[in-house]
């Protein structure tokens, strides 16, 4: 449902995308992950129709994004980065306007927009003005707006950012739901448990360029072993060579060097063992643990960095000629905008 050749896309003096390939069955979830920068939106503008590539093609549900943008607009919802609702309306006007914007007649629009609302548990809110709501609802409604035209494919920029542990775990399964009854997302997120829980593949990009791909097994396998997470009182230069002994790989640092990971020979006793290297070289310690791999030590593996908060704006370089927001649903090129409903008997599986 999602095919990308050699995509490439420069801001100026900065490459945002160096030659990407995706491919994304239908019904399955693809999980993008990257440090702030790494070229996640940038992707997600593109597949959107939203940007246009330097280089390279891509499809979307078998059309292509270039020259066949209103055929891709007809059958993809997007839930942006920042929330793409009008803060004068109620929930159940926001998502009446939308279903205008994507052509439902008025009857039509009202069935959608009341099954969305009850879908979403929002009905009790239904006709507050959007002011009133909390951030989880938001993003909820937002995501209920990006439905409304029943889209093949889904694209979710950072869709919980921001949201308490409750919300998020919500988010999360409506998702789940969508893909159960056929729905393809590409999901960008940083944050990792998010990708874990949701995604079938997963991609890591940095630089620009696919650094990894894989399942999350398989992510985690690419790192091996256990792993050490130490952290030191204050950062000691001989720390690094007193675990040595006890390492599979180098020791990587983070912060003020206080923080060290590293690959360790798991087995009974190790953590007694590192303690008492880091002890005789002088070092106090102030937290220990020894973990099997997580997706936050393959981010960290591939990328040098750990996985930062959200920031809400993260791949969108800071040039003051680049359009403004090209994400909401104010911009005259957003998907939402520009829907129409499936034709009638219009084939959208695509292997």
């Amino acid at each position: 449902m999602i095919e990308a050749s050699s995509l490439s896309k420069r801001y100026g003096e900065t490459q945002a995308l160096a030659g990407i390939n995706l491919s994304v069955p239908a019904g399955t979830v693809l999980g993008v992950l990257g440090p702030n920068g790494a070229g996640k939106s940038t992707a997600v503008r593109i597949l959107t129709t939203l940007a246009r590539p330097d280089s390279g093609s891509a499809r979307v549900a078998g059309f292509d994004v270039a020259t066949q943008a209103g055929d891709v607009r007809r059958r993809i919802g997007v839930t942006a980065q920042d929330a793409t609702l009008d803060e004068a309306l109620t929930g159940r006007q926001n998502l009446r306007m939308t279903a205008a914007l994507s052509g439902l007649r008025r009857r039509d629009a009202d069935a959608r927009a009341t099954e969305l609302l009850e879908r979403f548990e929002l009905a009790h809110a239904a006709d507050r003005v959007l002011k009133g709501y909390s951030g989880g609802m938001r993003r909820r409604l937002d995501l209920a707006a990006s439905l409304v035209a029943r889209p093949a494919v889904l694209f979710l920029d950072e869709p919980t950012t921001g949201l308490d542990p409750a919300s998020r775990a919500r988010m999360w399964e409506i998702v789940r739901d969508l893909v159960a009854t056929g729905t393809t997302v590409l999901l960008t997120t940083q944050y990792l448990e998010e990708a874990d829980a949701l995604a079938d593949h997963i991609v890591v990009i940095d630089h620009g360029r696919i650094a990894a791909r894989g399942t999350a097994r398989e992510l985690k396998d690419m790192v091996g072993g256990h792993r050490l997470e130490v952290t030191l009182s204050a950062a000691h230069p001989d720390a690094a060579a007193a675990l040595a002994p006890l390492l599979d790989g180098r020791v990587d640092t983070e912060g003020d060097g206080r923080r060290l990971r590293a690959a360790v020979r798991a087995g009974s006793g190790v953590a007694t063992e590192v303690i008492r290297a880091l002890d005789a070289v002088g070092a106090r310690v102030d937290d220990l643990v020894v973990h099997a791999p997580s997706l936050d030590d393959v981010f960290f593996a591939l990328t040098g960095t750990a996985a930062a908060p959200p920031t809400g704006r993260a791949d969108r370089p800071d040039r003051p000629d680049l359009p403004a927001q090209p994400g909401h649903a104010d911009h005259p090129d957003h998907p939402r905008r520009c829907a129409r409903p499936e034709p009638a008997g219009d084939a959208m599986g695509v292997a």
